[in-house]
């Protein structure tokens, strides 16, 4: 339930942010979002480590993400929040469509 409860919260937060929204939950909400998405991307490809090595290895990730939009971004002088909002979305989906697919895979094999 907390889990559902954060995905929600930095589902707003992306939300306000794309929308330019004056609320000032903005920050603190587009914060979240950006550092759980990657953040949960990089733990479901992590799947061998223990927990507590998981966490601490897909927060270190999500960092690395945002840092990389973020240079990325100010090195072509094409800085946005809309522009990092998105790409950051668009790298997580990146990194998760892989395990999607392996998981599909993977499933489709046990039950033959």
């Amino acid at each position: 339930m907390l889990a559902g409860a954060a995905t929600a919260v930095a589902a707003v937060g992306a939300l306000l942010a794309l929308t330019d929204s004056a609320s000032p939950l903005r920050g603190p909400c587009t914060l979240l979002f950006l550092l759980s998405a990657p953040a949960v991307a990089f733990a479901a490809a992590l799947r061998g480590l223990e927990p507590y090595g998981r966490a601490l290895s897909a927060l270190a990730g999500s960092v690395v993400v945002n840092m990389l939009v973020a240079q990325g971004m100010l090195a072509v002088h094409r800085w946005s929040v809309h522009g990092g909002v998105v790409v950051v979305t668009l790298l997580s989906l990146l990194l998760l469509i892989p395990v999607i697919l392996r998981e599909q895979i993977s499933g489709k094999c046990t039950q033959r």
